[in-house]
C-alpha cells in the first residue's frame, strides 16, 4: 500500500481543455443534450463521479452522471421528460426512451449536533461545487468536468490520486466510513476493479472501522457483495476483504476457512469464476452467492460425515444444506426468490453428485429449474478443486444431448395467423 501525505486541495486545480484527454465526442448525445440546456439556462452544469474518473484513464464509463447548482424542482420544470426520485437523495432521472441521466443538485455535508447518530440518513442539504467534492467517498471520483470551458475541476486531489494509482478516502477516514459503513466495500471494490492500492490512512480506517459494516442497510451490503463478484474482479476483491478482515463481520463463515489455509481451492474458484465472467458468459447472482458459500458447506458435509458411521444420504445432505445456508441469506436481506434459488443451486449441486439411477428421471431432472445453477456450481468446483470432474463432464454431455434431441422432436411452430383486411 502506497501513501502520500497532504490534505485535500483548498481551491480547485482546474485542467484545461488542452491539457486533460476527455473530448465531447466521448460523451453520448443525450448527456451533451441535458448538459447544454443547463448551462444556456444559466446553471452551472458539470459531469461528476466515476465517468470523469474513466474518461481521464481512457476507459469506457458505465454510466454519466451529472451535477448542478439547479435545484430538483427546478431541473424538473426545465426538462419535461424527467420525475424527481429519492428521499435520502433527491434526485432528477431524464427519461430519453431505454436511457436514463441521473442529475443531482450540488450538496454538503448536514450539520450535526454533539453526540448524533453519524449514520447519515438525510443528505438533502443544497451546497457549492466544492462542498459536493468534499462529501463524495473518493477523491478519484471528485472530479468535474465543466460543460462551460471544457475544463476538469479538482477540490479534493483526485487527479494526484488518480496518477498515483490510489484509492483515498475524503476526509477523515474515522468520520466517513462511520457515516456510511458501505465506503469500506467500495473502496475495496474500486482497489480490485482498477487495481489500484488502498492509501495507508483509508485502510487503517477499514481495519478500525469493520464491524460497523454492520449498521448499513443489508440491502445494500447484498448489492455491493453480488457486485464484485458480477464484473469479473473478485479474486482481487476476496483478497482484499480477506485481508482486510470486512469479511469477519459479513461472512465469519468463509473468513474462518480462508484463514485457515485450508481450501485453496476457492481462489483458483474465483480465478475461473473471473474467466467465464469476462468472456461474456452469465452467472446467475444464485451462482455468484454460493460460490461464497461451497467452502463452508463443503468443509461442514464433511465433518458430518466423518462424525458418523455412514455418509449422509442424498436427502440428508439436502435438509444439512438447507439448515447451514438459510440463516446467511436471511442475514443478507436477499428477497425471497434469491434465497430459493441459491438454496435449490446448492442442493442440485450435491444432486448431481449422486444422479438418478435410471435414464428418465435424469432427462426430467435436465428440464428442472435449478439444474443449470447446479451444473454451473460444479462445474466451477470440479475445474478448481480438481474433484467430480468426470461426474461434471458426465452431465455437461448428458444435458447436451438431451436438449439437442428435445429440439428435433419439437414440432416446428406454426406460421404466425394473418387477419385478412375487409374491403370497404
Amino acid at each position: 500500500m502506497a501513501e502520500r501525505p497532504g490534505r485535500e486541495a483548498e481551491r480547485p486545480r482546474i485542467v484545461e481543455r488542452a491539457d486533460h484527454p476527455i473530448s465531447r465526442k466521448n460523451l453520448p448525445e443525450h448527456v451533451l443534450k441535458v448538459l447544454y440546456r443547463l448551462h444556456r439556462t444559466g446553471y452551472r452544469a458539470y459531469l461528476c463521479g466515476g465517468s470523469v474518473r474513466d474518461l481521464m484513464m481512457g476507459r469506457p464509463p458505465k454510466d454519466f452522471d451529472l451535477a448542478t447548482d439547479a435545484h430538483p424542482s427546478q431541473i424538473r420544470r426545465l426538462f419535461r421528460n424527467s420525475r424527481i426520485i429519492g428521499r435520502r437523495f433527491r434526485l432528477v432521472h431524464v427519461i430519453f426512451q431505454d436511457r436514463v441521466v441521473e442529475v443531482s443538485t450540488f450538496r454538503r455535508e448536514p450539520q450535526r449536533t454533539e453526540g448524533e447518530n453519524l449514520l447519515v440518513t438525510d443528505d438533502n442539504t443544497f451546497g457549492s461545487p466544492a462542498e459536493d467534492a468534499r462529501r463524495r467517498d473518493f477523491t478519484i471520483n471528485g472530479l468535474f468536468y465543466d460543460i462551460g470551458d471544457f475544463s476538469v475541476v479538482d477540490y479534493v486531489g483526485g487527479l494526484q490520486d488518480l496518477n498515483d494509482r490510489l484509492i483515498r478516502v475524503i476526509g477523515e477516514p474515522d468520520l466517513r466510513f462511520r457515516e456510511d459503513p458501505v465506503r469500506m466495500l467500495r473502496a475495496v471494490e474500486f482497489a480490485a476493479r482498477l487495481d489500484f492500492d488502498i492509501e495507508e490512512r483509508t485502510w487503517q480506517g477499514i481495519l478500525e472501522h469493520r464491524a460497523e459494516i454492520l449498521k448499513a442497510s443489508p440491502p445494500r451490503v447484498s448489492e455491493e457483495i453480488l457486485e464484485l463478484l458480477r464484473r469479473g474482479w473478485s479474486f482481487s476483491a476476496m483478497e482484499l476483504l480477506a485481508e482486510t478482515r470486512l469479511l469477519e463481520p459479513l461472512l465469519p463463515e468463509l473468513q474462518g476457512p480462508l484463514d485457515s489455509g485450508d481450501v485453496e481451492y476457492f481462489w483458483t474458484m474465483l480465478e475461473v469464476l473471473d474467466r467465464t465472467v469476462q468472456s461474456g458468459r452469465k452467472v446467475s447472482d444464485a451462482v455468484l452467492f454460493s460460490v461464497l458459500l461451497l467452502p463452508y458447506v463443503v468443509a461442514s458435509i464433511e465433518e458430518e460425515n466423518r462424525r458418523r458411521e455412514t455418509k449422509l444420504r442424498v436427502a440428508e445432505m439436502i435438509v444439512h444444506v438447507r439448515e447451514l445456508i438459510q440463516p446467511i441469506v436471511q442475514r443478507f436481506a436477499f428477497s425471497a426468490g434469491m434465497r430459493h434459488q441459491t438454496e435449490q443451486a446448492l442442493e442440485t449441486l450435491w444432486r448431481l453428485l449422486e444422479p438418478p439411477t435410471d435414464r428418465r428421471s435424469m432427462w426430467r431432472f435436465v428440464f428442472r429449474e435449478p439444474f443449470n445453477d447446479g451444473l454451473a456450481l460444479l462445474e466451477l468446483y470440479a475445474r478448481s478443486s480438481g474433484n467430480y470432474v468426470d461426474v461434471c463432464r458426465e452431465w455437461q454431455t448428458f444435458a447436451l444431448r438431451v436438449r439437442r434431441s428435445d429440439e428435433a422432436d419439437r414440432p416446428p411452430a406454426p406460421p404466425p395467423h394473418r387477419r385478412r383486411r375487409r374491403r370497404r
